[in-house]
């Protein structure tokens, strides 16, 4: 079990949650993203540095990632990917993309991505809030007893 997050746009209050998880329960924590950030000295919270470009870290989480991991990104293409491979999805809000639901979400941002190409004025997504932060956490928590679960099953 690992967790895998796609850390250039993830909420700083997201990756506090992770760190503390990530310790309370000893699980890997990996971030990817394609500039430097400052992650807390641990045995179990690595940093990937990646290349600029589109997707970069993207493609290097989807590369790295085994069936039964967790990824946290809102980013829609990248949960198709990593659901494809038998991962879950969480993104920083605490809404979950597996297998169920990535599909139906994949094709709204690929619609909304047309009207916005159109010239459509599509507005972006609220502000993150107190709210959002501890939605994230508790489906966490809920996805995290889920899946160490099944790890053990699988043993």
């Amino acid at each position: 079990m690992h967790i895998w997050v796609d850390a250039d746009a993830c909420p700083g209050e997201v990756k506090d949650v992770l760190y503390r998880t990530s310790n309370r329960l000893q699980i890997q924590v990996t971030l990817v993203a394609n500039q430097m950030m400052f992650v807390p000295r641990s045995n179990l919270i690595r940093f990937e540095l990646v290349g600029a470009g589109a997707n970069v870290a993207d493609q290097r989480i989807v590369e790295l990632l085994n069936a039964g991991d967790l990824v946290i990104s809102a980013d829609i293409p990248l949960a198709a990917a990593a659901v494809a491979k038998g991962a879950t999805v969480l993104d920083p809000r605490g809404v979950v993309l597996d297998a169920e639901t990535v599909g139906s979400r994949l094709a709204v941002r690929n619609l909304m991505d047309e009207l916005r190409g159109s010239g459509l004025e599509t507005g972006g997504p609220a502000a993150y809030s107190a709210k959002n932060r501890q939605d994230f956490a508790n489906q966490l928590d809920r996805l995290l007893t889920r899946l160490l679960r099944e790890a053990a099953k699988r043993k």
